[in-house]
């Protein structure tokens, strides 16, 4: 027996005829596509009286001619308690237009393979909206040809969000959409939500997990009057942030907000002293243009780094290197001239941090050198105590060639690195740095021009700038 509507009706209307009018004029008005490959939409789940425009200009940046075959459909449960998450395996769901469709054999493959933080107790979805009120939307531009996966995240850590999107990942991929259900700031009134939702959009957009959580905490503890919540679908769009969170890797990832209303909008029936935040947000897939390095060459230069660090440490310098020099282990990518930086941190911690832009060295030996320099000659730190040296974690940041730009808007946060340069001033950061701050593009450039440059906030608009990718090991 297929699932039923549950807020047919309420949330939407409850007839064929009535909805295809509703969605209708919900498109007319919506935001205009901008393009590009959507891997994932983040969409309001109120009564489309208030929120329907908003998630109509998510749902109209899709191609109607995409052939998405599965779509993960994820949210947080509003209304039963359980642990994990919650896959719909049951059955179809039944909707005034007609059948959606359940992959029910990947969630029970994921049920399968994580028994113990992904659950398929259909009673987990009774009576919620916040996954069935996505799919109008959805069958209105896909039309037909697609299947969905029903998602509800119970009670879970941000820890356990990040193990789902590892549990999710073999899915992120062309050919699946991922729809995120979330509304905004509950019941504060019209102002504080305006503020409090820009700064939980900003910590979206900026692409960094952990920063979202920071702000999320930062928001309670302003101690708003009424804020029940400033993101009820957190951990949904945790999962989503985990899942895009991957510099260097195949593909790169950016947010794009595209709208923002709240339920003090609405004329007819919008109160401005107690509101319901609503935003639309795309995340677009690329081709990352890094390196590509196979899991061995990576074990070879991560097992260089740590030797070198350790034999630094210790006042010596890494043995090995010479024989592998005349090995057969020597692949091209090893062998490559590029530039290389080396971070060491210590529990989270940064504990030095240098490298170059680029060399004549091969990659093997530079990595080696750079990471001698990190632990032993980063100017903010002390040298790395041998007693210390096990505790550190290495990460290698491999550099594309340097491209110089005219215009800041073809920096991408979180997939650009960029160098800004005036006389015999520089300043670097890696693409990293945007991801672990939650920056805005004005901060990463001030940043960079003032902190590391030392051409002040605004001496950015006066020097070359330059941007590269990272493939990071």
């Amino acid at each position: 027996m297929n699932r039923r509507p549950a807020v047919a009706g309420s949330f939407y209307p409850a007839t064929q005829k009535e909805l295809a009018r509703e969605l209708g004029q919900l498109f007319e008005s919506a935001v205009s596509p901008a393009g590009g490959n959507v891997a994932a939409l983040i969409v309001p789940h109120a009564g489309y009286v208030f929120s329907g425009g908003v998630a109509a200009s998510a749902f109209n940046q899709l191609d109607g001619s995409c052939n998405y075959s599965r779509v993960f459909v994820i949210g947080s449960a509003h209304r039963n308690s359980f642990h994990g998450a919650s896959v719909y395996t049951a059955s179809d769901f039944d909707m005034p237009y007609g059948t959606e469709v359940v992959d029910k054999s990947t969630g029970e493959s994921l049920c399968r393979d994580y028994p113990s933080l992904i659950s398929s107790d259909p009673l987990h979805h009774a009576g919620e909206h916040g996954i069935e009120v996505q799919l109008p939307f959805l069958n209105y531009v896909l039309e037909l040809g697609y299947s969905i996966v029903p998602v509800l995240l119970g009670e879970v850590t941000p820890q356990e969000c990040s193990k789902i999107a590892s549990a999710l990942a073999p899915w992120f991929c062309d050919g699946n959409l991922f729809v995120i259900s979330t509304d905004f700031s509950h019941y504060p009134d019209y102002d504080d939500a305006c503020r409090v939702d820009r700064q939980t959009k900003e910590a979206i957009v900026g692409g960094s997990p952990d920063r979202l959580v920071e702000v999320l905490d930062s928001n309670a503890s302003q101690k708003v009057r009424d804020l029940y919540t400033s993101l009820c679908g957190w951990s949904a769009v945790l999962v989503l942030m985990n899942l895009a969170n991957n510099p260097g890797g195949k593909h790169c990832y950016s947010y794009k907000a595209l709208e923002y209303k709240n339920s003090g909008d609405n004329e007819l029936y919008g109160e401005r002293d107690r509101v319901v935040g609503y935003w639309a947000i795309s995340v677009l897939r690329e081709e990352s243009s890094g390196l590509l390095f196979s899991d061995k060459e990576k074990e070879i230069l991560r097992k260089i780094a740590r030797e070198s660090v350790l034999a630094a440490a210790c006042g010596g310098k890494p043995s090995g290197l010479s024989q592998m020099a005349s090995g057969t282990e020597l692949t091209p990518n090893l062998q490559l001239e590029c530039g290389v930086f080396v971070t060491l941190k210590k529990h989270g911690e940064l504990r030095g941090c240098i490298g170059y832009t680029e060399s004549n060295t091969p990659l093997y030996l530079l990595v080696a050198e750079v990471a001698e320099l990190s632990a032993c000659h980063d100017y903010r730190f002390e040298r790395v105590k041998p007693g210390e040296a096990d505790e550190l974690e290495i990460e290698i940041s491999v550099l594309s060639p340097m491209r110089k730009i005219k215009d800041i808007r073809e920096i991408k946060l979180g997939r650009h690195g960029i160098l800004i340069k005036k006389g015999e001033r520089t300043g670097l950061f890696l693409p990293q740095v945007a991801i672990e701050t939650g920056w805005t593009l004005e901060q990463y450039l001030g940043h960079c021009s003032r902190d590391k440059a030392g051409i002040g906030w605004e001496g950015w608009r006066e020097a070359s700038l330059s941007t590269f990718t990272v493939c990071l090991i």
